[in-house]
């Protein structure tokens, strides 16, 4: 795929845009005003590859903690605002590497100029969040429903406000819960702006329906070339967001590092405990830092036939399997032994 060109946008440390590569991002559950929890939360998603984290803000309390928050972090932080135009200048005063703001609820232009100046004033960018369910009442009038041409119109008008006051360090997400619907909304914001965009699919699910719906969706608008920064939406712990959004972009290509695991889904040939083996193997290169691809293959049959590419492999049979490197039998091992002498494959693999 050929990505699309979009200006460069600096949020702290991370570029968002121009050549960076496409960066992963999740939020909060906690309660901001807790420091403690929401930085332990934040840790916990740092060692699981987040490379921005966002925190709803409520009120003024939630607000005042923005600088202890990012005083114990490593990654940009980034402030969702709704309703209270003053809470953006309030964490902007805190210190905030990013705002994220709904257009459709943040108040009337005088408001939404106060916030650009200040953001312009501090040099942090502001994404431009459009989302289906809360678009502006005329918009909707217009339109009948929120379509994907009203959630485009409804950035653009922001954006054109926001370049009215001076403003360019801008992101784009334009999101929905309906896959077709945000597709078509980025591919034709696409056409209109070089900003650059954020992409998910909003209120997407639970772990497992939710994983498949972004994947599909994200999936469907990162092959098109669209994208650079991306956020999976769970209803859940956080941090399986991020372990979706790598695989996700791994898939594509479009990331690379950490073990890439292969597995056959098993068939009537399969002799060995196929899913525990496979399971164990996951558990143990969890956070290794190695781009290698490992296969887990139930039968000696064809197992290292058709997982010929990956770097290391396993292949069951009836009480012994088989190890193979790129395609070839290197070793034949006790079943019971396959996990452990994998590993020691896999940690001398250069």
């Amino acid at each position: 795929m050929v990505r699309r060109e979009s200006r460069a946008v600096k949020m702290g440390s991370i570029q968002i845009g121009g050549d960076a590569p496409i960066s992963v991002q999740s939020m909060t559950n906690t309660d901001t005003r807790d420091v403690n929890e929401t930085v332990a939360q934040i840790k916990r998603l740092e060692e699981a590859g987040c490379e921005l984290i966002r925190v709803a803000i409520p009120d003024m309390e939630a607000a005042s903690k923005v600088s202890q928050i990012k005083n114990q972090i490593k990654i940009p932080l980034i402030a969702d605002i709704h309703f209270d135009y003053r809470l953006a200048l309030e964490v902007l005063e805190q210190g905030i590497d990013g705002l994220r703001i709904n257009p459709g609820n943040i108040g009337n232009e005088e408001k939404i100029k106060l916030v650009a100046q200040k953001a312009l004033e501090k040099k942090v960018p502001i994404r431009v969040g459009v989302n289906a369910g809360s678009l502006e009442q005329e918009l909707l009038k217009k339109y009948g429903h929120p379509t994907a041409e009203a959630m485009v119109e409804s950035a653009l008008k922001h954006v054109s406000l926001l370049e009215r006051f001076g403003f360019y360090d801008i992101i784009i997400s334009l999101k929905a819960s309906n896959v077709m619907k945000t597709l078509e909304a980025y591919q034709l914001i696409a056409k209109e702006v070089d900003y650059p965009l954020h992409i998910g699919i909003t209120e997407a699910g639970t772990i497992k329906s939710g994983t498949i719906k972004s994947a599909v969706g994200i999936g469907a608008i990162l092959s098109q070339g669209l994208g650079d920064t991306i956020r999976v939406s769970l209803t859940g712990d956080p941090v399986e967001e991020i372990e979706v959004a790598y695989s996700i972009l791994k898939s594509l290509d479009l990331r690379r590092g950490g073990v890439n695991i292969i597995s056959c889904p098993t068939c009537g040939r399969t002799e060995i405990n196929l899913v525990e083996i496979a399971n164990q193997v996951e558990d143990k290169i969890k956070g290794l830092d190695k781009d290698i691809e490992v296969a887990i293959m139930g039968c000696v049959v064809n197992g290292p036939g058709e997982a010929r590419e990956a770097d290391l492999g396993i292949a069951g049979g009836k009480d012994v399997g088989l190890i193979f490197k790129k395609g070839e039998v290197i070793k034949r091992v006790p079943a019971a032994e396959l996990v452990d002498e994998l590993m020691k494959e896999i940690e001398n693999l250069d």
